[in-house]
């Protein structure tokens, strides 16, 4: 399915094309990250120390600038147990434990290009965690048929909730801040000094209050929520979609880039940015099996 992606990215020219590669680099870099950092978890490592090392992995192959620092979360904060204010999200001095699942976010800005991705996994067996990460995949397809139909965000998200409660799960992206399930993402002027304010890079920040007001005006929204705001057909460009499905105190999600163009051609209008992901392989594996 990865060569399909990129087929397709050959066929489109100029500016996109070259966005499509510096978006699905920096999407690659991340996730080579969060394997990177999960195959060195081990029992006793706090999430403090979890963000720290994909910080360090980053950092040491040039990346300087962030949409938002790198997460952690673990056990029951992988479904944000009793979250409700944005500073539980930050990483704590929770404990990896056998068998416990967890997560892993991480947003780098690399070479003027932004991702966003999500990462499940545990440290051991956990069959409730695997059991939530083959259901996410039909969330994967879901989504991408009902984008290129042009469906409201509004609706999308609605009929992803629906799914989540006939597959018996809850829906925690509602944790997220306006509940959203995905975001706008851009590119980012590179600088020499690249701030953060309260664990966001102050430049993607910049772009996304500015998508706001932009999208005010012409009345649609870079966040995909459950609300007013968000009742609008999909806008052009990247957005990092997160599905986040919990059950019982186990969470699970992936993160990745979802492209949306203004093409009449459905194949063209929506696709993922890349399915060589681990997530997909994963699926892929299932499926084989």
């Amino acid at each position: 399915m990865g060569g399909d992606t990129r087929q397709r990215t050959t066929r489109l020219t100029g500016r996109l094309a070259a966005d499509l590669r510096g978006f699905r680099e920096v999407q690659c870099l991340a996730y080579q990250c969060a394997e990177a950092v999960a195959a060195r978890l081990r029992p006793g490592v706090t999430e403090r120390e979890a963000a720290r090392m994909q910080r360090e992995w980053l950092r040491e192959r040039g990346v300087r600038d962030w949409f938002h620092l790198p997460f952690a979360w673990f056990g029951d904060r992988t479904a944000f147990a009793d979250f409700r204010i944005p500073l539980q999200f930050f990483p704590t001095n929770r404990k990896l434990e056998p068998g416990m699942p967890f997560i892993l976010d991480m947003a780098p800005v690399h070479r003027g290009y932004a991702a966003d991705i999500g990462y499940s996994g545990s440290l051991g067996l956990n069959p409730v965690q695997d059991r939530l990460m083959s259901d996410l995949r039909v969330h994967r397809e879901l989504i991408l048929e009902q984008v290129r139909e042009r469906r409201s965000l509004r609706e999308i998200y609605e009929n992803v909730d629906r799914l989540m409660v006939r597959q018996g799960y809850a829906n925690r992206h509602r944790a997220y801040p306006f509940g959203v399930i995905a975001h706008k993402i851009e590119r980012v002027r590179e600088r020499r000094w690249s701030p953060t304010a309260f664990g966001f890079g102050v430049q993607s920040l910049k772009g996304l209050a500015s998508d706001a007001l932009h999208g005010h005006r012409e009345g649609w929204s870079p966040l995909w929520s459950p609300y007013r705001f968000s009742d609008h057909a999909p806008q052009p460009g990247m957005w990092a979609v997160e599905p986040h499905l919990g059950f019982r105190g186990t969470g699970a999600k992936f993160e990745e880039i979802l492209v949306v163009t203004d093409s009449r051609d459905p194949e063209e209008s929506a696709f993922w940015l890349d399915d060589d992901l681990p997530h997909v392989r994963r699926w892929a594996e299932e499926g084989a099996a």
